[in-house]
């Protein structure tokens, strides 16, 4: 993937080409922002432009095919080993980065998920980012910048990453997608910028299952208990989408009371369930309504807890049905 390829990002682009145009290129990056807004993308881009034999990244010649099918013997790519990334992979990574490059003028080890490196591991990193090998080039990617260690984000040049704006993702998910309008307006919204999220298992639950379960919050009422048990099991079962659909709830609760504010049609989320809007609205306050939504961010912070999410999915509902 070139850089002209990667979806938004315009800043980064121009500090990178720069970059490799002036051969001011630091021994160390840190591209950090959400997850699944494109900084890997980036990065691959970059060593692409780096190693590429025409100097430009065109993705014809062998070293940028290469790099595109991870095959490059002097690109070494280190990921979490289950939870954590381990001491023993930084090891093999110092070793190979102490060899002098096979084909291109540097090696480059790209660290993806630097937050995971665990004490040992980010120790280690130390000395390679302290004692930089002139060949080598470090690029970490991290989500959550405050875990990585302190140390290690001082010996790295920093790339903030932002989220693509919503029309920019909009335009290209109804284009990759074949989309409506409307459900790209809907799926761009809920990704959060995140082209990743918008492609993979979150799309089926954002552009179809969105509308049931929806349907079956806002038929919730204080004395319906059996209905309430039931979907809050349903969704507490849902144990690998339960913080998606906690989203969902807020952007619905949220699109309420930008509604009750008389913000225009544009700015909700839930566009094609406008009536729904109107109509649950009439019942709710501006009081009721925040409240509501500081009830299920309290369930988020909940979920990233490991709670049970039974209990935390009924007591809920219990509040959003009142």
């Amino acid at each position: 993937m070139t850089f002209g390829q990667v979806l938004g990002h315009n800043r980064q682009k121009d500090l990178l080409r720069r970059a490799i145009a002036s051969g001011r290129l630091a021994h160390a990056y840190l591209f950090h922002g959400a997850d699944g807004i494109g900084k890997r993308l980036m990065a691959l881009a970059f060593v692409r432009a780096i190693f590429c034999q025409n100097g430009t990244g065109c993705g014809t010649c062998t070293a940028c095919r290469k790099v595109d099918h991870h095959n490059h013997p002097d690109l070494h790519i280190l990921e979490p080993d289950g939870a954590t990334i381990k001491i023993e992979q930084v090891r093999m990574i110092q070793k190979e980065l102490s060899f002098r490059p096979l084909e291109a003028l540097k090696k480059i080890c790209l660290i993806d998920g630097a937050e995971k490196l665990n004490p040992a591991a980010g120790n280690a990193l130390l000395k390679t980012l302290e004692e930089p090998k002139g060949e080598a080039l470090l690029i970490l990617l991290s989500s959550q910048k405050e875990r990585v260690l302190p140390t290690i984000r001082s010996r790295c040049q920093q790339i903030p990453f932002y989220a693509v704006p919503r029309a920019i993702l909009q335009q290209a998910l109804q284009e990759k997608l074949g989309l409506n309008e409307s459900q790209g307006h809907i799926l761009a919204a809920l990704s959060e910028g995140s082209f990743k999220k918008a492609l993979g298992k979150d799309k089926d639950l954002f552009l179809d299952q969105r509308r049931e379960l929806l349907k079956a919050l806002t038929a919730l009422s204080p004395g319906s208990i059996i209905a309430l048990f039931k979907l809050a099991e349903e969704i507490a079962g849902e144990k690998e989408r339960f913080q998606e659909i906690l989203e969902l709830f807020q952007a619905f609760y949220r699109d309420l009371l930008l509604y009750k504010q008389g913000m225009p049609e544009s700015e909700l989320v839930n566009i094609d369930l406008l009536e729904k809007i109107q109509r649950v609205a009439k019942r709710e306050s501006t009081a009721t309504l925040l409240a509501k939504l500081e009830a299920i961010a309290v369930s988020r912070r909940q979920a990233d807890r490991n709670v049970n999410k039974l209990l935390a999915m009924e007591v809920l509902l219990m509040r959003l049905a009142a």
